[in-house]
């Protein structure tokens, strides 16, 4: 996946640390912040998580000090960035001033190198050399600098996570990483519209997911319960459409300019944003803000249960397709990423011929202003534009004949983002004992999320038409970060290693050893998790 080049020119943001959540609601198995255990004075490289594509040890570690500088292409301003972001990573814990230098005054320290002939690196690849002598990131693109610096971070003591200066010594052990991705697309979904979350709460789960080298928020902006973004020719979506939520909270939307510092803030943890509006279904929160998308012109009360499947645009009225060019254009000129999701599943209350039309109507408006459509699987009901994606969220026990569509749109060339649910939707219960979350989908404890291959999940669907996959989190029940952080911890960093990694590392047993050593990482970036049974966690 290339990533915006509006990285190039951002500034990045001084500090890049995970902020401190609240405390989870749901008791019994969530582990709180602060428990760190003792960890090995230095990690054995590669023991991170995602795994890395290959890993040579050699020699002697290298050892962060108080002299050491961070060296950088001066040329570069995407390279200066990425190593002020690193700096603001490792400065707080070691207490260290860590420079950021031309390359040629690094001496014995880190170096950042943009390499344009590394074409085996591709566009997040990147290659870290460690020894006594100093340690080199090697990348041919930002991207790849900005995904290696999470192994440097990972390779140090969870502690270099605190904001406050901590015991070192910061070693990291010595060899070779060679690393990239196994696909383009490695994506988590944040639903804001059941539950609002703010600005800065969006910023702590992008940096969250930067830790495990995702680089896709998919962010699901409009619901029966609320709608969560400004739309200058549809005031009401927000001012009315907006001023609610889920149990019938105050809601809350985001203002162009809050839209655009969350884009740019994910641009700057090399994240794509996409944007979903929902539709012909899951639409009550416009349907009650524009009488005239309903069929019989009666604008239906604001809604803040969790049912679905009630709500439809009236797909014959021309209003509705001037609706949808309006919220299309204003999104697509906010949005630099390629991608506008349309939603489109559990449309109930839409006739087959009538989702079909609306979809045939619809995916030309999203060309027209310059985007490509990912929809749900059940776009697949209609016939899916060319180059667009479909999520597919159905589950093991879903009807061949669902499967099997999905299937033969892939083998006419349509992309697969798979996010199953009941194996990467991070809002379903671990155990029937999970306090928060839904269970429609089954129970997903830690190694039903991890153990299966995206290549092969779906029959008769080729291989090289998986684009990547991605992990939705739902929010019905979810109404803080420490409600997120639950859910999302300790289930998250498997599926992004299932993105990241080759097949052949993928085994249940190690991995389960290196995602225990990440607790006192939770720990310390303050993240509330859930301590699953199927896991060997440190002793608290």
């Amino acid at each position: 996946m290339t990533i915006p080049r509006l990285i190039g020119s951002l500034l990045l943001f001084a500090t890049a640390g995970i902020g401190c959540g609240e405390a989870a609601a749901d008791g019994d198995d969530a582990k709180a912040p602060g428990r760190a255990a003792a960890e090995p004075e230095v990690r054995p490289l590669g023991r991170i998580v995602p795994v890395p594509a290959s890993v040579t040890p050699e020699g002697e570690p290298y050892t962060l000090t108080a002299a050491t500088r961070i060296g950088i292409d001066e040329t570069s301003g995407a390279s200066r960035a990425i190593g002020r972001y690193l700096a603001g990573l490792l400065s707080p814990a070691t207490g260290f001033p860590l420079p950021v230098v031309d390359d040629s005054a690094a001496g014995h320290g880190i170096r950042l190198r943009l390499a344009p002939d590394e074409t085996g690196l591709g566009d997040e690849g990147y290659r870290l050399v460690s020894g006594p002598e100093g340690l080199t990131l090697t990348a041919r693109e930002p991207a790849g600098l900005f995904r290696g610096v999470q192994t440097v971070r990972q390779q140090l003591p969870s502690s270099i996570e605190s904001k406050s200066v901590q015991q070192g010594p910061w070693k990291i052990a010595g060899g070779t990483v060679t690393d990239t991705p196994r696909y383009a697309y490695r994506g988590a979904m944040l639903d804001v519209a059941r539950h609002f979350f703010t600005v800065d709460e969006v910023k702590r789960y992008i940096d969250q997911l930067a830790l495990y080298k995702v680089n896709t928020l998919h962010l699901h902006l409009s619901d029966d319960q609320g709608w969560r973004i400004a739309i200058d020719s549809r005031p009401l979506l927000t001012t009315h459409g907006g001023s609610t939520e889920v149990g019938g909270g105050p809601g809350g939307f985001y203002t162009k300019a809050q839209y655009r510092e969350i884009v740019e803030y994910a641009a700057s943890r090399y994240q794509e944003v996409i944007p979903e509006i929902d539709m012909p279904g899951h639409t009550n929160a416009a349907l009650a803000s524009y009488a005239e998308l309903t069929c019989d012109g009666v604008a239906p009360p604001l809604y803040t249960g969790t049912k679905v499947g009630f709500s439809s645009l009236c797909v014959p009225k021309t209003a509705t397709y001037d609706f949808v060019d309006d919220v299309v254009r204003e999104i697509a000129a906010l949005t630099p990423g390629r991608y506008l999701h349309i939603g489109g599943d559990e449309a109930h209350s839409t006739s087959r011929d009538d989702y079909v039309t609306f979809m045939n109507k619809v995916q030309p408006i999203v060309a027209k202003y310059g985007k490509t459509v990912i929809g749900w699987h059940q776009l697949t009901g209609a016939t899916p534009a060319k180059g667009a994606l479909v999520q597919y969220w159905g589950l093991d026990r879903t009807p061949a004949e669902e499967k099997e569509r999905v299937a033969a749109a892939a083998q006419n060339g349509t992309g697969l983002i798979l996010s199953p649910a009941d194996r990467s939707y991070l809002d379903m219960k671990y155990t029937k004992d999970t306090k928060l979350g839904l269970a429609w989908a089954g129970y997903v404890e830690v190694r039903r999320s991890y153990d299966w291959n995206p290549s092969t999940y779906l029959p008769g669907a080729p291989a090289d038409s998986v684009r990547g996959i991605e992990a939705p989190l739902w929010t019905e029940t979810l109404a803080t970060t420490g409600d997120l952080d639950v859910m999302a911890f300790p289930r998250l960093p498997g599926i992004a290693e299932l993105g990241w990694s080759p097949a052949s590392t993928h085994d249940w047993d190690t991995y389960k050893e290196r995602l225990a050593e990440q607790a006192p990482r939770f720990d310390a970036l303050g993240i509330t998790w859930y301590r699953s049974p199927e896991v060997p966690w440190p002793a608290e």
